[in-house]
């Protein structure tokens, strides 16, 4: 409970979405109804924890600045600075197990100068 007074003391962090136009608006709804739906599902399902929805959350971000593409293609390095990660190996199981639930599909490229393809299932 202690860190929790810590961070409320804080100033909180104010994103502005509703300043910027911008002409993908529906894209941007594609993006906002994958979230959604990706944390509706998460909320009924006990197996996903926080590191789970960061990755995912760190994935949606990717696609965002690849003009929403499907696949993402991303190495591991990249996901892991966003989504706070610092193993490689939390970082493979949790988007192993991601694709395994059926949230995402996973292809691995397994070579370090090719990033891995992720496709979201929407």
């Amino acid at each position: 409970m202690q860190g929790l007074n810590q961070q409320s003391s804080s100033r909180p962090v104010k994103l502005k979405t509703e300043d910027r136009e911008d002409p993908r608006s529906s894209e941007n709804n594609k993006q906002q109804n994958l979230l959604c739906a990706f944390f509706s599902a998460a909320e009924k399902d006990y197996r996903i924890s926080s590191t789970h929805l960061g990755i995912f959350a760190a994935l949606l971000h990717c696609r965002e600045k690849q003009g929403s593409a499907n696949p993402v293609r991303a190495y591991a390095c990249q996901i892991m600075e966003i989504s706070k990660i610092s193993s490689p190996a939390t970082y493979h199981k949790h988007i192993k197990q991601l694709s395994e639930y059926g949230y995402l599909r996973y292809v691995p490229s397994f070579k370090k100068n090719r990033p891995s393809c992720i496709y979201f299932l929407d």
